[in-house]
This record gives C-alpha cells, structure tokens and sequence, in this order.
C-alpha cells in the first residue's frame, strides 16, 4: 500500500494509557487476563458449536459468529495496547494505523449487523414460534452472517477510501492509544469538516439507530410474551435483559465515540477498553455460559476432548 496521497506523515504518534510503574503492571497483568480469557473462551463457543450436531441450528450459529468477531475485534487493539505499556516511544506506521482503522470499522459493522440478526432470531422464537423453522432455517441464517460481513466490508470502506487518500504533512499525534477515523482525520492537512460529518453519520447515527432499534424490539418481544402468559415473562425478561446490557456495553462507546467525536482523554480510555477488552469477555457470559444447551454441549466437548487425550 504505497503512499500515492502526497502525505509526508510515515507514522503515527499514540498516546499512553498509564505514566506510573505500578498503573503500567496493573494493566498489563488486567489486559493480558482478559485477552486470554477472550481468546479461550470465545474459541472454545466456536469449537462447541462446530463439533457439536445438537447445536447446528440458526441461534448457535449466529453466537459462533458473534464469537469470532470478538476475538477479530479484540485482537485489532488489545495486542498493541499490551506491548505499548511499556515502550518509551508509541509510534505506529501510516500503513499499520490505516489496517487498524479498517479491521476496526468491519468487526463493528459486522457486530451491529449480528446483533440485529440475534434479535430477529429471538422476535421469531418467542413471538412466531410456530413459523420459526421455515423462518430461521439454515439457509436463511447463513444469508444472515454473509449478509454481516458484506455490511461490515461496506461500513469500513466507505470511510477508509477518503481517508487513505488525505494529505498528512503536519503535526502526527493521534491523542488516543489506537487508531480511528475521527481523530486520524483531524490530523489532515485540509478542511475535514464534510468528511467528520460522514463518519458521524457512518458511525455514530448508525450506532444510534441500531441500538434504539434493538431496544424497541425487545421491549416488542417483552410485551408479547407478556401479553401471552405472564408466568413466562419473568424468564424471559431474566434472557433478554442480560441481552440488553451487552447492547448497552457495546453501543454506549460507539455512540459518545462517534457522534460525540473527541471525549476527554480518561473517557476515551475507559470507553476503548469496554469496547475491545470488557464487552468481548462478558459475550460468552451472557449469550452461551448461561444457555443450558450450551453447558451440557461444552461437558461433551470437554469429556471427548479427555478420552481423546487418554487413548494411547
């Protein structure tokens, strides 16, 4: 990817999420805890539901994806977040900050796009339960998850094309800890105010609309089941809600981050590391360690895997 903008900027300058010693080894010790337990954990739930037949249906497949946009989102950052703790110069390449951005961008526009797919899933299963095996088929699901990644490819490209192209000749100090569209593009030597207002809608009203939108629909899914037996709502409230906190956990970085573009620095700390490291890691809490189906699955998994082993 050679450099054909004219940019006299060959790296990026980020900034440090701890000065102190003691701050420094905590985070270490927090981040690499955590990403060990994203990366088990959520490839574990894949593995699961791979091997396992009594999971091959549309609601497993889709947690199975949503795992592994975890791990892809997770590992765009949390790495270099790592390794960058205790190197005195935080530089990153044009070239590396632009994959960054990208990789960034098609993990979250995939996310949203599941998340929407997981809710239809359950809107079908509560509420037209019925219809639910003509509706989420199999055929309808992978259309579903293809569907993801093409909306996801198309939400990175439409923003990362203008900003590869920008002039850099100034002043390279990202004023974060990891790459992203709006504060990379302050850094342009030239007028951005159009191309902020298209990340803010590419981003940020996206991010508003979906997570509004998928609000409402539970809050539908709720006052159905609700309507039809109110001995069942309870657990179902119990379900949902747990779904709800992953939305607010997900979305409420998004949206300060991009409609509200340039938060104060400890807010943008606090928001990147519930996106990348707190969200990955409570995924498989919430949506599958909680499931039944999907804890006797993983003890059959788990007992194969020690017979396997134990055979000489």
């Amino acid at each position: 990817m050679d450099q054909v903008n004219g940019s006299l900027v060959t790296e990026f300058v980020l900034l440090g999420l701890a000065q102190s010693l003691g701050m420094k080894i905590f985070l270490f010790v927090f981040f690499s805890l955590f990403y060990v337990g994203i990366i088990l954990g959520n490839l574990f739930i894949i593995l699961t539901v791979i091997f396992d037949s009594y999971l091959h249906s549309p609601m497993y497949i889709l947690l199975a994806n949503l795992s592994l946009i975890d791990v892809g989102l997770s590992s765009t950052t949390v790495p270099r977040m790592i390794s960058d703790l205790f190197s005195g110069c935080k530089i990153i390449s044009f070239h590396n900050c632009m994959i960054q951005m990208f990789f960034i961008h098609v993990m979250g526009g995939v996310e949203m796009v599941l998340l929407i797919a997981m809710a239809f899933d359950r809107y079908t299963a509560i509420c037209k339960p019925l219809h639910y095996l003509t509706t989420m088929n199999t055929k309808t699901c992978m259309l579903l998850v293809v569907t993801a990644w093409i909306i996801g490819v198309i939400h990175a490209v439409s923003q990362f094309v203008f900003v590869i192209n920008l002039p850099f000749c100034g002043p390279n100090n990202v004023g974060s800890f990891y790459c992203d569209f709006p504060r990379v593009i302050k850094l342009a030597c030239m007028d951005t105010y159009r191309l902020e207002f298209v990340v803010t809608a590419n981003s940020g009203f996206i991010s508003m609309g979906t997570f509004f939108f998928l609000i409402v629909s539970y809050i539908f899914i709720l006052a159905t089941v609700r309507q039809h037996s109110s001995k069942d709502l309870s657990k179902a409230f119990v379900t949902l809600s747990a779904h709800i906190t992953v939305l607010v956990l997900f979305f409420t970085p998004c949206m300060f981050l991009y409609v509200w573009p340039f938060p104060t620095k400890s807010m943008d700390k606090f928001f990147a590391i519930v996106d990348f490291v707190i969200t990955p890691v409570l995924n498989p809490a919430i949506y599958t360690l909680r499931n039944r189906d999907m804890k006797v699955a993983m003890g059959r998994l788990s007992r194969q895997v020690v017979s396997a082993r134990d055979i000489p």
